[in-house]
């Protein structure tokens, strides 16, 4: 995975951190044991992974903590099951949609993924947008991905406009943002073949324990639970290839 230069870990930790082993503990998360054996006949050698902030990690990692970001989490359980896995990250935080799809489109299908995990749109949720402008952006993205053969992934976004972190003048136009992102992002992935992974309804997505704690932008509980959400959904519904 590639790495994300610039982000100088937290030196005194926040004192209401969360105890980062709790998540051992937690019956939303997933032991790699438990990952590796899900995802040990899926077809996969190869994944490109793009996208804004959530898939990049976080902002003012502790030592060690980009470790834990979900997209880190699915690339270790893949390679612990089949010599020769490669995958390289893209993601980047910050951006949006048109401006995923002009800086990291072309180097993901450059790479040539196997299987592309998608994590899009986040920071489009909080500005207004026209559903249907997004849908195009979106589709630009995803198509050419599908297109090569690769298996695209999306990942829904917990739900932070319902998680009482957000003013509530604000709130309600931004959960509707949400909803309308992971409907269009839902749809255009199963239009491609691929699936949507929602974590955007999961019990835990309005829980503002998942999100950030002082200055860190997405704590370990919370790519824990994502990462169990995608690798039981891919299990789950994933066409195994291996066999073809």
């Amino acid at each position: 995975m590639t790495s994300k230069p610039g982000r100088a870990p937290v030196q005194e930790l926040p004192a209401d951190l969360l105890d980062l082993t709790a998540e051992l503990s937690d019956p939303y998360c997933m032991g790699p044991d438990a990952a590796a054996r899900l995802l040990r006949d899926l077809p996969w050698e190869r994944l490109a992974v793009v996208g804004d902030s959530v898939t990049a990690g976080v902002m003012d990692p502790l030592p060690g903590y980009r470790d834990r970001s979900f997209a880190d989490r699915f690339t270790d359980a893949l390679a612990a099951t089949r010599p020769g896995f490669a995958a390289v990250n893209l993601a980047t935080p910050h951006l949006l949609l048109d401006q995923i799809r002009d800086r990291q489109l072309a180097a993901a299908l450059q790479f040539q993924p196997d299987v592309v995990m998608v994590s899009a749109g986040g920071n489009d949720a909080f500005r207004s947008f026209d559903p249907e402008t997004l849908r195009a952006e979106l589709s630009a993205f995803l198509m050419p991905l599908a297109e090569s053969g690769a298996f695209v992934v999306t990942i829904g976004l917990f739900d932070v406009a319902r998680s009482g972190l957000v003013p509530p003048e604000h709130a309600d136009g931004m959960a509707r943002r949400f909803d309308e992102l992971d409907r269009i992002t839902a749809g255009l992935a199963r239009a491609l073949g691929g699936i949507h992974v929602d974590t955007h309804h999961h019990p835990l997505a309005a829980d503002p324990g998942i999100y950030a704690a002082d200055r860190i932008h997405a704590n370990a509980r919370g790519h824990a639970v994502a990462f169990a959400a995608i690798a039981t959904a891919l299990s789950n519904r994933a066409p195994n290839r291996a066999a073809d």
